[in-house]
C-alpha cells in the first residue's frame, strides 16, 4: 500500500504539471510541504538504496518549481531554492512591508541566533564561531583584507582560485605591498602528494597565509585541505590557512574542523540551495579578536562573531529563510545528496567516455570530484556546443575558458532527473558524430 500511495502521488502531481495548471500560492506551498511529508515513507536499507530509487529523487523534484521545459545543468553558479523556501521568503518580505521597521528589528531579527545555531550544527562548529552575509566573496575578503598583514608577507595561492578572491588579495598586494606566490595547477590530478608538495614548496620564512579552494570552481576538482595544510604547517607552524568552500559545502559530507583550517567562508545559495544571496563566514574563536571586519564596527578588536555582521540595512526575509533550506537539505540528508550527485556525475560520464572526440576533464574518484563534470568535443568551437545544447536541446550548461581550462561545465543537483541525462548523452553523441575532424598539425 505504502508504495503504491507515493506512486499515485508522484503521478497525480505529474498529470497537473503536464495539463499546465498553474496552482494558487496556498496550494504551492501544501504541496512542498505534503512532498516534505512524502520523503518520510521511504525507507532505505542503506545510502546506495537510496542513490538508485528513482521514485524517491522524482519526490524530491516535486519540491521545486523547476521548468519541464529547459534541463537545467547549470547549479553551481546558483542553485533553485525549494518551493518552500521560496514560499517562506514571499511570506517574510510580505510581512516586512506590512510594517518594515518593526518586523525587521523586533520580530525577524530575533531569529538570527536560532539560524546562527542550525548553521553552526551543520558545519560542525560552535555558533559563536558563525557569522551570516551575503555570498562567499563577502565572507572570504572579509578575511582576506581583515587580516593583519605587512610589506613582504607571503601569501601561497593559485591561478585556478576563485576570480574575486584572487582580485581581493592583487588589491592587497597593491595597496600594502605584500608578495602573492602563484601554484598553476593543470587539473584533472588524482594524486594527494602532489597536491601537499607543491603548497609545502612554496612555504617560506615569510609565509603567513595559504589560501584553499576546496572544489575548483571551473572543473569540480576537489583537493586534499586538511593534507594540505598539515604540510605547510610542518614547514612553517605560523602559517595561516584560508579555505574557500563555496563549492563543496552540502555538496559532499565534511564539517569545517575536519578540513584544519584557520578562517572559511562559503555560499548558501549553492548546494544549500538557500535563498540568493546568503552565505557564511566562520572564524576559528581564538582568531577572531585580531580579524578586522570588513564594515566597521563600534568594537572592532571584539572577540565576538557578531561583529562581522555589521552590514546596515540587508535582507531579514533572505537570512530567515535560509533556516527552511536547512530543513530541506537534512530531511534528504548530506551522504545520500553527496551519493546521489556523484552518481548523476557518473551516470553521464560513463556514457560519453567512450565516444570519439569527446574529451572529460573532471576526475570519477570519489577523493577528487563529485556533482559537477566537464567534457569538450573536438572539432567544435566552445561557444557552438553551449549553443547548440541550448538551442537544440534546450540544456542549459556553461562554458569554462579561463587558464588552462577549455571546456563545457555541467552541474546537475537533486532534483535532476536520468531521463534527462539520457537525453543529454543523446545530444553530445549526436554533436560529436556530426562534429568535423580536427586536423593534425
Amino acid at each position: 500500500m505504502e508504495n503504491n500511495s507515493r506512486r499515485n502521488f508522484i503521478r497525480n502531481a505529474a498529470l497537473t504539471s503536464a495539463a499546465g495548471i498553474s496552482l494558487p500560492s496556498f496550494l504551492q506551498k501544501a504541496k512542498a510541504e505534503q512532498v516534505i511529508g512524502q520523503l518520510k515513507n521511504f525507507n532505505h536499507a542503506t545510502v546506495t538504496d537510496a542513490v538508485m530509487d528513482e521514485d524517491y529523487w522524482r519526490t524530491i523534484r516535486l519540491a521545486y518549481s523547476v521548468s519541464p521545459s529547459i534541463i537545467n545543468l547549470n547549479n553551481g553558479g546558483v542553485s533553485p531554492s525549494p518551493i518552500i523556501v521560496q514560499d517562506m521568503l514571499d511570506k517574510y518580505n510580505r510581512m516586512a512591508c506590512e510594517t518594515p521597521t518593526y518586523y525587521m528589528w523586533r520580530v525577524m531579527d530575533m531569529g538570527r541566533e536560532p539560524l546562527r545555531e542550525n548553521l553552526a550544527s551543520l558545519a560542525g562548529v560552535s555558533p559563536e564561531e558563525v557569522a551570516i552575509n551575503r555570498n562567499a566573496s563577502e565572507a572570504l575578503e572579509t578575511i582576506i583584507f581583515g587580516l593583519n598583514l605587512q610589506a613582504g608577507d607571503e601569501v601561497v595561492l593559485c591561478k585556478q582560485d576563485y576570480p574575486n578572491m584572487m582580485h581581493a588579495w592583487s588589491q592587497r598586494e597593491k595597496r600594502d605591498g605584500i608578495k602573492l606566490v602563484w601554484i598553476d595547477h593543470i587539473l584533472p590530478v588524482e594524486n594527494d602528494e602532489y597536491f601537499t608538495k607543491i603548497y609545502a614548496d612554496a612555504i617560506t620564512a615569510k609565509t603567513k597565509v595559504v589560501h584553499l579552494t576546496h572544489c575548483i570552481n571551473w572543473c569540480g576538482q576537489f583537493i586534499p585541505v586538511r593534507k594540505i595544510a598539515d604540510a605547510v604547517r610542518a614547514k612553517n607552524a605560523a602559517v595561516e590557512i584560508v579555505c574557500d568552500s563555496a563549492h563543496s559545502f552540502c555538496h559532499i559530507d565534511f564539517k569545517i574542523p575536519d578540513l584544519g583550517v584557520d578562517y572559511w567562508g562559503t555560499a548558501l545559495h549553492k548546494w544549500l540551495c538557500a535563498p540568493i544571496g546568503s552565505g557564511m563566514l566562520w572564524v576559528k574563536k581564538e582568531k577572531i579578536k585580531t580579524l578586522w571586519p570588513l564594515f566597521a564596527n563600534d568594537k572592532p578588536d571584539s572577540e565576538d562573531i557578531r561583529k562581522f555582521e555589521s552590514l546596515g540595512t540587508r535582507s531579514f526575509p533572505i537570512e530567515q529563510s535560509i533556516g527552511y533550506a536547512i530543513e530541506f537539505h537534512n530531511a534528504i540528508g548530506i551522504q545520500k545528496k553527496e551519493a546521489r550527485l556523484r552518481y548523476l556525475k557518473n551516470y553521464w560520464y560513463d556514457k560519453v567516455k567512450d565516444i570519439p572526440k569527446v574529451k572529460l576533464y573532471t576526475s570519477q574518484k570519489p577523493e577528487y570530484g563529485c556533482g559537477i563534470g566537464t567534457f569538450y568535443i573536438e572539432g567544435m568551437e566552445l561557444k557552438d556546443i553551449d549553443a547548440t545544447l541550448f538551442n537544440k536541446y534546450k540544456i542549459h550548461t556553461v562554458n569554462i575558458e579561463y587558464e588552462h581550462f577549455k571546456h563545457v561545465r555541467v552541474t546537475p543537483n537533486v532534483y535532476t532527473q536520468l531521463y534527462e541525462l539520457d537525453k543529454f548523452v543523446k545530444a553530445i553523441t549526436e554533436m560529436a558524430t556530426t562534429a568535423p575532424t580536427p586536423s593534425v598539425k
